[in-house]
């Protein structure tokens, strides 16, 4: 009896040894539809993750965890009670289009449920993995740290968009560098893209990000290929310096005060076998939050004449350009002439700080007048926080008027509250039917497919800066449409008429010019996604440009079908775009010439007509060199093209 009861005692400790040992682990594992991807999580004292593509380690195992106030560290000595598997298989239908009219949306995902009220859901797509809390508290919680960790396998290689600190507008040069350089005292913002040495890209970013901070990546003191998340804490107090910037003074010690029912923010890590899969990806958008509007019918995509970038630069007129009713008519007029959907009033139309206090030298309900008589949109430039301080008032004017739109710039943060701020505006301008273009901005995460009318946004180094540096260059214009752009629409404001080669380029802030060809800045408009698509330069410029025009009034900002036929970051990109029955071509590269090959197998059946604005033969020298070629082609030809240093090359092919 007594050697019966030792057995047991024995058997008992060793049962016991086995489940609360650090070496004891139980693995679930997770795939992609295609079984590519293998996500693998692991249950110890901790919750840790694994990437794994096609037998290729990504991710090593990475712990995951979120502490509470109170001292609950949710993944820290789990306990599952239920494990959950599901594979989604459904067919989303954007309200607007960037990339397809159709979105498969199609995953495996596994949801372990533990005690303590939480949950971790986990997806694996074919071209990524994420995963996310899940909480079920009764009461608003606060969450004092967040533990997001990427443990790559090896030293590889990452485009590291460095920041000086998380009070930014996220428009950043990519550093190709070693994670090993990527110090726990330096930070980035997302999206970041870590090249696979022998393997495949990978992106890390968020998604469904709602109601909390936004997050950066740093190095870690633990590994020297390890990145971490780090978030800018609540803020307890801030203080406006001037008309714009609004400066933190005091944070708390904690990420954000919240439901205790509720989602956390997506960890997103798309894994790109091809550098052209990036583009294709739409892993942010499906993971996002579904629709919460009614009524989508106002909500109109299109292309804006912008006065801002050109600095009201009209010329040939019988009136003194500015900031002035006479200079907006002719924008209005240049925008009905071509079919442009909107034109913009940027800063100087009210006086800053009130938005009630407009410049004497606009008419507004004179020129708001003209407008709908012309059948043009006006959109409102604002500064953020004038608008949060007059939100009622202004939005009731802006419907009275008749305004179509908002640009809601130099937010700088995405703290807790400034990501509440655009929820809140998103809301707002939908009940007004007003889009919102968001500047000085984090990038996108998931808010429009739910606010659709936040239609495009900044957080991206784009044209803007040629007018005060020589970073909106070929060389950062080929690594953003793998990185920034992968998350969504980016207003990078395209379309300069005076176009400069890299020897030649001067930043002039009055009289701004670009960087690379003409052809390259036509190509922008089918390479580089945005549902509201700025034409920056003059309308003086544009109106000595017929040709040039031909192809800028008539490309889409939206698209039924994307392909990318060859691309390499930070080097070239090919891509074809489909709208109604016609095809756009456009291709980029950097500042090295090189030819590339259009197949045009994705043609249906029949002939077609393309027309072609390719490099001229001496755009290597001066920038401006262009030529317009037309022909017959068919889903059977192939074309050689060439592309000047800096060069692009964009087509419109119509039956």
């Amino acid at each position: 009896m007594y050697q019966r009861i030792l057995l047991y005692s024995l058997l008992i400790i060793l049962i016991s040894l086995l489940i609360f040992s650090p070496s004891y682990s139980k693995d679930y594992q997770l795939f992609s539809p295609d079984k590519k991807i293998t996500l693998t999580v692991s249950i110890t004292n901790e919750v840790q993750y694994a990437v794994k593509h096609q037998n290729l380690t990504i991710i090593s195992p990475s712990p995951i965890s979120l502490t509470l106030a109170g001292g609950q560290i949710l993944g820290v000595k789990p306990a599952v009670k239920k494990v959950s598997q599901r594979t989604i298989n459904e067919v989303i239908t954007p309200v607007v289009a960037e990339k397809n009219k159709m979105i498969p949306n199609n995953c495996n995902e596994m949801t372990l449920a533990f005690k303590g009220n939480y949950s971790l859901i986990f997806r694996a797509y074919n071209d990524g993995v994420a995963y996310r809390f899940v909480t079920d508290f009764k009461d608003e919680i606060k969450v004092m740290a967040e533990q997001v960790c990427f443990q790559f396998a090896a030293d590889h290689q990452i485009y590291f968009p460095e920041e000086d600190g998380m009070e930014t507008h996220q428009e950043r040069i990519y550093h190709y560098i070693p994670l090993s350089q990527v110090t726990a005292k330096k930070i980035c913002s997302i999206p970041a893209l870590v090249d696979i040495a022998n393997g495949p890209k990978v992106l890390l970013t968020e998604a469904d990000l709602y109601d909390y901070a936004g997050f950066y990546l740093s190095g870690s003191e633990n590994s020297p290929t390890q990145l971490v998340a780090k978030f800018p804490y609540f803020v307890l107090r801030d203080e406006a310096v001037n008309d714009r910037d609004v400066k933190v003074r005091e944070r708390a010690d904690f990420i954000a005060k919240t439901s205790g029912q509720r989602a956390f923010p997506w960890r997103v890590m798309i894994i790109a076998a091809k550098d052209g899969d990036l583009i294709e990806s739409q892993m942010v958008y499906k993971l996002a939050r579904p629709l919460q509007l009614k009524d989508v019918s106002w909500i109109k995509p299109g292309k804006v004449a912008w006065d801002w970038w050109n600095k009201n630069n009209v010329y040939g007129v019988d009136f003194r350009a500015g900031v002035n009713t006479a200079t907006y008519k002719y924008y209005i007029d240049f925008a009905a002439k071509y079919g442009l959907e909107y034109i913009i009033l940027d800063e100087g139309w009210y006086k800053l700080g009130d938005l009630m206090a407009i410049n004497p030298e606009v008419n507004m309900e004179e020129l708001m007048a003209y407008a709908k008589q012309k059948n043009v949109g006006v959109i409102l430039w604002v500064v953020w926080k004038t608008l949060e301080n007059q939100l009622k008032p202004a939005l009731t004017q802006f419907e009275k008027w008749g305004v179509r739109g908002i640009k809601v710039d130099f937010m700088q943060r995405d703290d807790q509250a400034i990501v509440q701020y655009y929820w809140r505006i998103a809301e707002e301008a939908a009940k007004r039917k007003l889009l919102v273009d968001y500047h000085g901005a984090y990038k996108p995460a998931g808010l429009r497919r739910a606010y659709p009318n936040v239609i495009t946004r900044e957080g991206v180094k784009g044209m803007e800066n040629s007018k005060w540096c020589e970073d909106a260059n070929p060389e950062n214009g080929l690594i953003i449409p793998f990185t920034r752009m992968v998350a969504g629409p980016m207003d990078y404001t395209p379309g300069a008429m005076m176009n400069a080669q890299k020897r030649d380029f001067r930043f002039i802030f009055n009289v701004p010019m670009s960087q690379g060809t003409r052809c390259h800045q036509l190509a922008l408009y089918v390479i580089y996604e945005s549902p509201l698509q700025m034409l920056s330069d003059s309308p003086s410029n544009y109106l000595k440009e017929p040709e040039c025009m031909e192809f800028l009034a008539k490309v889409p900002t939206v698209w039924d079908e994307t392909k990318v036929l060859a691309a390499k970051v930070s080097d070239y990109v090919l891509i074809a775009r489909k709208h109604g029955a016609e095809w756009y071509v456009g291709a980029l590269t950097d500042w090295t010439p090189r030819e590339l090959e259009v197949d045009f197998s994705f043609l249906g059946a029949g002939t077609y007509h393309i027309d072609c604005w390719q490099d001229g033969i001496n755009a290597d020298r001066i920038g401006i060199d262009y030529k317009k070629v037309s022909r017959q082609i068919t889903a059977k030809d192939k074309l050689v093209i060439k592309l000047a240093p800096g060069g692009g090359w964009a087509a419109r092919i119509h039956q």
